[in-house]
């Protein structure tokens, strides 16, 4: 296995050993990168707690403290093998690199200011970046039960900015959906497709990213708002979560459809077929066509592979999937018995909060898919 980082953004990745030297994207910032060798992070534990730590390969031979227990840690020194080339003519006044650097010349230079072939050897002082890697490390380890840290995911600064944005925008649309209403004739389908432009794109769009952040090991909702995409992207990955949702649950929807418009009976085995089909690889598509960033994310070879590699776990996953899902939707319809409707502010108030509501059960369906990936990203098979 091999782990580095994006040079760019410094998410973390891993890849299996066979894909080193192929082009790939990450998953966080798009960055077109190309596999190294071998890895450039170091991986270990604390002597004193155990705790696993990964740091980048260029704090090797220096010290460190563990952020759960304090105590001073040495991370290993790298050491690099030296190579020899054989010179063709003795009397060259000039030393050829190996290595990466094949093919450059080194002049000669006194042998007083040449670099010498010693080891990295290991420094006394800790340095604030080592730091803060380990902190960064340390914010992967869950600090509350489970069932409870997952429903706590879109508390966070860049969640509730979010929702708080999401909410504007929705308002905005809102009101210009009832002026063009009240001016053209048309005016509702317009407000209607500025709200799939401004609203439910964006919201789909940092679905996407707390599928991706949570992959890459989040335990809440990532702020990105000084990284946002053009509004052609969010668009884009609208249409391609909505081609997910058409290619596994369409099927099903389309059979009820007909049968109900057609005033024919319905077949039950064709019915709990095409629902079982859905409901069992909805969440495997969803989370390829993210990390992918792509519709070829509905390869069917790959997502059955994938849920082959990890059948059980991913049978868990399904069930506490849609345990979550129809929670939440018991709950919104309660919400909706309970909320007041008597006026139109009320009516506009209790259509606010349960837009919330709904959203904020989303974010949590999405942080489940990204930590799953998270877990099992080694079992599932991959290309980069």
């Amino acid at each position: 296995m091999i782990r580095f980082c994006c040079e760019q953004c410094g998410h973390k990745m891993s890849v299996q050993d066979e894909n080193a030297g192929k082009r790939g994207k990450c998953p966080k910032c798009s960055n077109i990168m190309i596999v190294p060798d071998k890895s450039t992070t170091i991986v270990l534990n604390c002597c004193n707690c155990g705790l696993k730590i990964s740091v980048p390969r260029i704090h090797a031979g220096r010290k460190g403290r563990c952020p759960k227990c304090k105590s001073s840690i040495a991370i290993p020194a790298v050491k690099k093998p030296v190579q020899k080339q054989k010179q063709d003519n003795p009397d060259d006044t000039s030393e050829r690199l190996v290595g990466n650097d094949a093919g450059l010349t080194l002049l000669e230079v006194p042998e007083e200011l040449k670099l010498k072939d010693e080891p990295i050897v290991e420094s006394g002082t800790a340095e604030p970046a080592i730091e803060q890697g380990f902190e960064e490390d340390y914010a992967s380890q869950r600090r509350l039960p489970w069932p409870i840290d997952i429903l706590l995911y879109p508390v966070s600064q860049g969640g509730l900015c979010t929702i708080g944005v999401v909410i504007f925008l929705k308002f905005l649309t809102d009101i210009a959906t009832v002026l063009l209403a009240c001016c053209i004739y048309i005016g509702g389908i317009l407000g209607f497709i500025a709200q799939i432009v401004f609203v439910y794109s964006y919201i789909y769009w940092y679905f996407s990213e707390c599928i991706r952040d949570s992959a890459a090991g989040g335990l809440r909702a990532p702020e990105i708002l000084g990284n946002m995409p053009g509004l052609g992207d969010m668009i884009w990955q609208f249409f391609r979560l909505l081609a997910c949702f058409a290619f596994f649950l369409g099927p099903v929807a389309f059979y009820y459809g007909y049968t109900f418009f057609s005033k024919i009976e319905m077949d039950g085995v064709i019915f709990w077929s095409l629902l079982t089909y859905g409901v069992f690889f909805f969440p495997m598509g969803t989370l390829e066509v993210v990390m992918f960033d792509s519709v070829n994310g509905l390869n069917p070879v790959l997502i059955i592979r994938s849920i082959g590699s990890t059948l059980v776990r991913y049978c868990l996953l399904v069930v506490l999937f849609y345990s979550l899902t129809v929670l939440f939707i018991f709950l919104r319809t309660r919400m909706i018995i309970i909320l007041p409707r008597s006026g139109i502010i009320s009516m506009i108030i209790s259509t606010y909060i349960l837009f919330i509501f709904s959203m904020y059960a989303l974010l949590i369906i999405g942080h489940l898919l990204g930590r799953f990936y998270y877990k099992y990203q080694d079992e599932l098979n991959w290309e980069v």
